[in-house]
């Protein structure tokens, strides 16, 4: 702590010590400096930043596509995979798409995704239950908070 100097002052005690005079908050008057290796000072400040991002949780959306005609074993599959998602802390879009005549049997599309949803409901949260979309139906689930 050296208090208020001149800028002359200030530079020739940072030269002496071969270090940078680094103005801290130019508009406090007087303005704030501090005597430190800047270089070193923005090395450290992007480890920091970088930690910071390793630490920052990426939430992505993962899809699972079915089909009305999928078989009970292959559902069951399909669950595994969605209970691994989630808890990797990912989101799940369940997609069943209809080809053909299928669109007139909504109904095996939404016992499928109920089936899944019956399965997962310990880990998951549904945001939107199953709904059509054009030629596909979908629902979106969550991870539970822990």
């Amino acid at each position: 702590m050296l208090g208020v100097l001149d800028t002359r002052e200030a530079k020739r005690i940072a030269q002496e010590k071969s270090l940078d005079l680094v103005e801290v908050n130019p508009k406090a008057q007087p303005p704030v400096c501090k005597i430190m290796d800047y270089g070193r000072f923005k090395y450290e400040e992007k480890k920091k930043q970088n930690e910071q991002k390793k630490k920052q949780s990426q939430i992505a959306l993962k899809e699972i596509k079915l089909r009305p005609k999928t078989d009970d074993h292959d559902i069951a599959f399909k669950v595994k995979h969605v209970r691994r998602f989630l808890e990797e802390g990912n989101k799940v879009k369940l997609t069943v798409r209809f080809r053909g005549r299928e669109i007139t049997h909504p109904e095996m599309a939404q016992r499928q995704i109920d089936i899944i949803l019956d399965a997962i409901e310990d880990i998951a949260h549904v945001e939107s239950r199953g709904r059509m979309e054009g030629r596909t139906m979908t629902a979106l689930l969550a991870p539970k908070k822990q």
